[in-house]
């Protein structure tokens, strides 16, 4: 098994690199707060020369998360920009790719994704697809809620796009249930999913041109890391894109790292990272400099 160091911050690692693609959920804050010392060590890292892009699954537009994560303790000193699924997605709804006529799945919050595309939402008996971006009461919800809906559409040959390939994010103590949840449900049937976000290619490929607009030139993929909680997304798309990623133990994944989220096992961690067939160069348990 391949040992996975422990650092006890981005300092012991910062000088490899000129910019962050940072995950926000379970990295940042947990739905409620910010961590503690993560807007400084962003700030630091920015402050000695380096640029900082927020890469979240959030399924709403970049330009409604400054306010968020100004409320939650993390000012816009913290970083160059973000990037979100949510802009991928409306892209997406812009090109009328799957038609005009939408059932949406999710809760209101995210319905600015709609604006400006002329996509309709609708019935599901008149959808021509559907775009979930989380379930309708993701306190209370998850995937099996769906499962009679689904496989009615299913049959339908209706095509789903997941605005937010996560499968579960933290809110406070409780693990609550995401888009990508449901999209997995939806491919179990049988139906056909387009997702946007982590770990999917054509998020990075748009990261990495917000980079050369944040730097004004182009970064080399080795002096790029790519930091997050989520194994799946944030580890699994950084590996896929041949770029070093930076493992936070005490997000989503804490529970596996042993008892104490605020110190991990390093056995238990690199295990994690085996069975996930993910190498990253660095675990930490939180984003501190």
């Amino acid at each position: 098994m391949r040992s996975v160091p422990l650092i006890a911050g981005l300092s012991t690692i910062a000088d490899r690199y000129e910019a962050l693609i940072c995950d926000v959920w379970g990295v940042l804050h947990n739905g409620r707060d910010a961590y503690p010392g993560v807007a400084a060590a962003l700030r630091t890292f920015r402050d000695r020369g380096g640029h900082v892009l927020l890469l979240s699954n959030a399924p709403r537009p970049s330009t409604e998360l400054p306010a968020m994560l100004g409320r939650l303790g993390i000012p816009d000193t913290a970083y160059d920009g973000i990037l979100t699924s949510g802009d991928a997605t409306r892209e997406c709804l812009t090109r009328h790719t799957f038609g005009r006529d939408c059932y949406h799945i999710g809760p209101d919050r995210d319905l600015a994704l709609f604006d400006g595309t002329n996509v309709t939402r609708v019935d599901e008996d008149r959808a021509a697809f559907i775009l979930v971006t989380g379930p309708f009461d993701d306190e209370v919800e998850g995937p099996e809620d769906y499962r009679e809906q689904f496989t009615r559409l299913v049959e339908r040959r209706l095509p789903l796009i997941c605005a937010n390939p996560d499968i579960v994010v933290e809110r406070g103590p409780k693990h609550i249930y995401c888009a990508g949840a449901l999209a997995a449900l939806y491919e179990e049937l049988g139906g056909a999913v387009t997702y946007f976000g982590k770990p999917h290619g054509p998020i990075y490929s748009v990261a990495r041109q917000h980079l050369i607009e944040i730097a004004g030139k182009p970064i080399p993929d080795t002096h790029i890391l790519a930091i997050g909680d989520g194994m799946a997304t944030d580890m699994k798309g950084a590996d896929t894109q041949g770029i070093d990623a930076l493992f936070v133990t005490g997000g989503i994944a804490a529970a596996k790292c042993g008892p104490d989220p605020e110190n991990p096992q390093a056995d238990l961690v690199s295990s994690l990272c085996e069975e996930a067939g993910i190498r990253p160069v660095a675990a930490l348990p939180r984003l501190v400099w």
